[in-house]
């Protein structure tokens, strides 16, 4: 496994490289939900290449980019048990180099849910994908469910922009009690850890009333805090229960319909979402 550190560097291995190449951007401090898209690439790339960049540019100005963790010699170990190929690790000032201002900004699918309550989130996410894509030209690109919003916008703007590249969703992993994996869950204290499930439950009782007939977006919605109110630590922050296409909020939970939720335990926000039906 070669660690590269520059986008010189890595264009040129790009460009030596013969074969298909798969692609896994993530911000580091790994755990089992990239190592399966890790695995997935392997399976289906001559080469994968996986890149780790805390972006500044995807945080407000009040969230945790520095607190962020971080622990890259923990990250090169499992991805070498993995066998990815190589390690891409730009720092801030190889992708946004002194007088950068050039953003990508994929409008519609980002003015609701996360981009509402995190405004220019999705324009640093997009924009540092794009530059990525850009850079390391993947076959293909693997992405978790579990950044649902997230995924929506970056295949439009695989799909607006024409980008000759493959993106492939792979469900969410999840801990033994349902947990979603994420890096933000060593935020939570015990206590906060214990109640923390309780996203997925809800999802879960959502999709069981689905499964059983119920269609009123809010009455699916309702029970879905009823339940969550049970864990006290948890404070709402959105329910939504949307096309899984356009991000639009339903009335009716018709098929495909994304419901999506962020609960914050302290100063921790997990998210976690469920697919109904087929996008």
């Amino acid at each position: 496994m070669q660690i590269v550190e520059t986008v010189v560097e890595m264009q040129k291995i790009r460009r030596s490289l013969k074969g298909s190449v798969g692609f896994v951007p993530t911000m580091g401090y790994l755990h089992e939900g990239h190592l399966a898209l890790v695995r997935r690439s392997r399976e289906a790339n001559d080469h994968t290449i996986v890149s780790i960049f805390v972006n500044p540019t995807q945080f407000g100005p009040n969230e945790d980019f520095d607190r962020y963790p971080r622990d890259y010699p923990r990250d090169f170990a499992l991805l070498e048990k993995e066998k990815a190929d190589f390690v891409y690790l730009p720092t801030p000032a190889q992708m946004y180099p002194e007088g950068y201002n050039t953003w990508i900004e994929v409008n519609g699918v980002t003015d609701r849910l996360e981009g509402a309550v995190r405004p220019g989130h999705f324009r640093g996410v997009s924009t540092v994908v794009n530059k990525l894509f850009n850079i390391v030209q993947p076959a293909r690109a693997y992405f978790g469910q579990k950044d649902a919003q997230q995924c929506v916008v970056i295949r439009k703007m695989v799909v607006d922009l024409n980008m000759n590249l493959e993106m492939i969703v792979v469900p969410t992993v999840r801990e033994v009690d349902g947990l979603a994996m994420s890096s933000r869950n060593v935020y939570l204290s015990p206590d906060e850890r214990q109640q923390a499930p309780v996203l997925n439950q809800s999802l879960e009782l959502a999709k069981k009333l689905w499964l059983e007939g119920e269609r009123d977006s809010a009455k699916i919605r309702l029970a879905m805090v009823d339940l969550i109110k049970q864990s006290p630590l948890g404070k709402i922050e959105y329910i939504s229960i949307a096309d899984a296409l356009t991000l639009r909020e339903l009335e009716k939970t018709e098929s495909p319909a994304l419901i999506s939720l962020v609960v914050r335990f302290g100063k921790t926000r997990l998210i976690d979402n469920i697919l109904l039906g087929k996008p």
